[in-house]
């Protein structure tokens, strides 16, 4: 093994941890937490919640779906999760007739509880230290695509030995502290995943964009679903003869709540964090990245927003779509916001001066930390024009415009391709594209991102020139139109048609297919140019870490977010977000009540029979010490994108709530932790459980958490 991944290693678990900053890797838990969890409260050891040989609170947390995190809450494999995570699914299994979006839906037995065609649930069975089998053999010195090539190589045979030790699961090695260190998780993928309930949006949605990111917040963030297994307990497809999932990990619930000071833990798959930014990359972000992102979404959204107020059936189809756009939309804002408000760039300014003084004064320039720093300027600069173009031409076309999407996936259902995995796939998106698209809608966003495009970019598609220009005449909404009345692939009997009967000569004369590749040619063009400075960026990206690390040996460091699966503690606090005001750790039905607002029904509508409940304090065990229903509460824990769902547990690993978001003052958590105004916003659990019992009525769900009804 080399001299600089043991030095990584050594700075990685020498140091004891501190609550609040930090989404801390298992399998340091031990070594580096949790000492300082016992500390802070804590009553667990630490192979109750990470242990590599017997059951511990790990097995109960899954990936959920492609971005969120649940929790296994029975020996029956139900599982809680948030609403929005759940919210495509039960889109998905929406319509007019049955409008589960709205209205909610409750199974009443297992027998009622409704499949979801195309969720997963990940569990990880196994993490592996794989920095010895990846980087054993890599040089130090070695950088560039010469690193690239021999990690990867390492990489593929690690995963191809591991899948091969463990047949049927899934394996993935992901790099850690910019590539110094590396991990190999071997998960379960389970597919056969049921609806088991969900509240009506005017409860898991409560608040809606007005509300996302802040605080005071009261919404019902959670749905049910439940995994299910063929007869050995092992994933299977989807079958009637299917049973629950079986299982001894699970979380318990506590009705027990909380006060303010008391420990909290939460465990879940963080997605991305940009911790160990530079200054430089921050400048690209305020200047380029978010702007570009909060000006196209804003517009297309808009579009969206009127087509969904329009027409149920529109509003069903978009929900999901709009619900997600929005979410990044929003976080881009705050995001922006607080990177200003909060002095970060100052902040990585004089981290970088120190950084260079250490490394002049303490290295040999070979080893590459003098460099570090230039690297990642240089590559962040030169590749700064392409970077944008190809951004512009991602959130404007290829995630704005659905056709363009539906045409590439035509690629694959070319004549020839017959049989192949790549045909079948492009069939079920056929299947699936058809059922949430509205063809006007998205002719409205295209003829709207057509001409920002114009106007903003440099260096356009070639369609600009070739169609709008020379056959339209300048007129750029009249090729939108012709375009969409002329694809075959904007309507979907045609669509349809052609997917049973594939013709190439339809598919190289479709005005869709010509636009898209016109997009990806530019596209490609820009990320070829990205990848040139990739490497760069890479090396110096990977030295810098490392240099942190030696620099200050005694500070404990965490990883960047990965989606991979992390613990973060702290405690129960309320915060002051600026001078002369300070916010509660709680809420409660209260507040629900008094934001009712009829003028904006669509975000602030409370129904009828939870105002009856209200009313008459009927809140069974759910009250807290003072006779109020609690709604959501407040950690210091650091979450970000992916945590969403993931369990909030109290000293005894036991479940007090659900993880939903962050709030809004902090929002640049992602790029520098801000330990005196972060916050996780949590559901609190007797929130769910209060409605899951008095408001719908399942209380059998009840009795398979073991909880008596009251």
């Amino acid at each position: 093994m080399k001299r600089l991944f043991l030095s990584v290693a050594a700075a990685c678990i020498a140091c004891t941890a501190a609550a609040g900053e930090g989404m801390w890797l298992l399998p340091y838990l031990q070594r580096m937490n949790i000492a300082d969890m016992q500390a802070k409260g804590c009553l667990l050891p630490a192979d109750a919640i990470y242990s590599v040989d017997k059951g511990s609170l790990k097995d109960a947390v899954v990936i959920f779906g492609g971005g969120c995190t649940g929790e296994i809450v029975s020996p029956r494999g139900l599982l809680f999760t948030n609403h929005h995570c759940g919210y495509g699914s039960i889109q998905a299994l929406s319509s007019v007739e049955n409008d589960y979006l709205k209205n909610g839906f409750w199974a009443m037995s297992p027998a009622e509880e409704i499949p979801a065609p195309g969720l997963e649930v990940r569990f990880v069975r196994r993490i592996v230290d794989a920095t010895a089998d990846v980087l054993g053999s890599v040089p130090d010195i070695a950088g560039g695509e010469e690193r690239e090539r021999m990690v990867q190589a390492r990489v593929g045979e690690l995963e191809k030995r591991l899948a091969g030790e463990h047949p049927g699961m899934e394996v993935v090695v992901k790099p850690f502290f910019g590539g110094n260190r590396y991990f190999a998780f071997v998960m379960e993928v389970y597919t056969d995943v049921r609806l088991v309930g969900t509240p009506p949006t005017s409860i898991g949605k409560f608040g809606g964009d007005t509300d996302n990111w802040m605080w005071p917040r009261h919404t019902g963030d959670f749905s049910i679903f439940r995994v299910y297994a063929g007869p050995d307990n092992r994933p299977a497809a989807y079958s009637p003869a299917n049973v629950p999932y079986r299982t001894d990990n699970y979380l318990k619930v506590s009705l027990d709540g909380y006060g303010e000071g008391d420990f909290a833990m939460i465990m879940g798959f963080p997605g991305t964090t940009q911790r160990y930014m530079t200054s430089y990359e921050i400048d690209r972000m305020l200047e380029v990245e978010n702007p570009q992102r909060i000006f196209i979404r804003g517009e297309r959204q808009a579009i969206l927003k009127e087509r969904m107020a329009s027409s149920d059936e529109v509003r069903i189809q978009y929900a999901a779509k709009y619900a997600q756009s929005s979410n990044y939309w929003k976080n881009s804002i705050g995001m922006s916001r607080g990177i200003r408000k909060l002095g970060v760039k100052a902040q990585k300014e004089a981290r970088e001066e120190a950084f260079r003084q250490w490394a002049a004064a303490n290295t040999l320039p070979e080893e590459g930390y003098v460099r570090a720093l230039d690297d990642i300027r240089e590559s962040v600069e030169g590749s700064l024009p392409a970077f944008a173009e190809r951004q512009f031409l991602s959130e404007a076309f290829l995630r704005a415009v659905e056709l363009l999407r539906i045409a590439s996936s035509a690629e694959a259902a070319r004549p020839g391709k017959r049989g192949s995995e790549a045909r079948e796939a492009a069939e079920r998106k056929f299947r699936d594209f058809y059922k949430d698209y509205d063809p006007e809608t998205d002719r409205r966003v295209a003829r709207r991102m057509v001409e920002i495009a114009y106007e903003h970019l440099k260096e356009r598609p070639s369609f600009y020139a070739e169609w709008i220009e020379e056959r339209f005449l300048g007129d750029a909404a009249a090729y939108v139109d012709w375009v969409y009345d002329n694809s075959v692939f904007a309507d979907e009997a045609r669509g349809t048609a052609y997917l049973k009967k594939p013709s190439e000569k339809v598919y190289r004369n479709d005005p869709a297919v010509a636009m898209y590749r016109s997009i990806a040619e530019r596209y490609e063009a820009a990320r070829a140019e990205e990848r040139r400075h990739a490497l760069q960026f890479a090396d110096g990206h990977r030295r810098y870490i490392a240099g942190l690390m030696r620099m200050e040996p005694d500070r404990p460091w965490a990883s960047d977010a990965n989606f991979t699966i992390r613990l973060t503690y702290g405690n129960v606090l309320p915060y002051r977000p600026c001078d002369g005001v300070k916010y509660d750790y709680r809420t409660t039905l209260k507040g629900v009540i008094e934001k009712e607002d009829p003028k904006n029904p669509e975000e602030f509508t409370v129904p009828e029979k939870l105002k009856s409940l209200y009313a008459a304090r009927d809140f069974g065990c759910y009250a807290d010490a003072r006779g109020e229903l609690p709604t959501c509460f407040l950690a210091d824990c650091d979450i970000t994108g992916g945590n969403s769902g993931s369990p909030v547990m109290n000293a005894r690993g036991e479940l007090i709530g659900l993880a939903f978001d962050g709030n809004w003052e902090a929002m640049s958590g992602d790029v520098a932790f801000e330990p005196e105004l972060q916050r996780t916003i949590a559901v609190d659990i007797r929130y769910v459980l209060f409605i899951v019992d008095k408001f719908a009525g399942a209380g059998w769900l009840l009795e398979e958490l073991g909880l008596e009804r009251n």
